[in-house]
């Protein structure tokens, strides 16, 4: 399976798999997205931006993450261990209900360290929501260490920072 730049000729697909992760999380209780995030106009500006890459099984997109170096300023007062080199920042990975479990997470985050450090980036970034076990567990277990907590408006609960020194 290859991962691939996501185009505008998938943007309609693209908004539907993560309007279906959304539904998804909430019916497991994980509050993470909504109708307001992520929406058609953010998946619209990584998709032109040329920073979605998307996996495919079956002919449909079934994973995605955003790569760029556009870090919340909420990061700002975290103490990261990269201080003076070139993160790499991780956003909206997701993979389909129905795939999950399958090693699709693990290959998205596998292509964002190779596309880190083919760029020059000298460590990962990235933050994640508190109430999201299955995601908490994978990075953990992809050596992404806990750098700290932030808090977005409108969300009950924190997000948690986590870094990967790369190279």
């Amino acid at each position: 399976m290859e991962i691939h730049t996501i185009g505008l000729n998938e943007l309609k697909e693209v908004n539907q798999f993560y309007a279906e992760i959304t539904a998804n999380l909430r019916i497991k209780g994980v509050n993470q997205w909504d109708r307001f995030y992520p929406n058609r106009f953010v998946i619209k500006a990584d998709i032109k931006k040329g920073n979605l890459f998307g996996i495919q099984a079956d002919k449909q997109v079934v994973g995605a993450v955003a790569l760029d170096t556009n870090e919340s300023k909420k990061y700002r007062d975290l103490l990261w261990e990269d201080v003076n080199g070139s993160p790499l920042i991780i956003h909206r990975l997701a993979v389909h209900p129905q795939y999950q479990g399958k090693g699709f997470g693990k290959k998205l985050l596998q292509f964002a360290e190779d596309y880190a450090l083919t760029n020059g980036h000298t460590s990962i970034r990235l933050d994640v929501f508190s109430d999201n076990p299955g995601a908490l567990t994978m990075y953990e277990r992809a050596g992404f260490q806990e750098r700290g907590i932030i808090r977005f408006p409108f969300r009950k609960v924190p997000y948690i920072c986590f870094e990967k020194i790369l190279g």
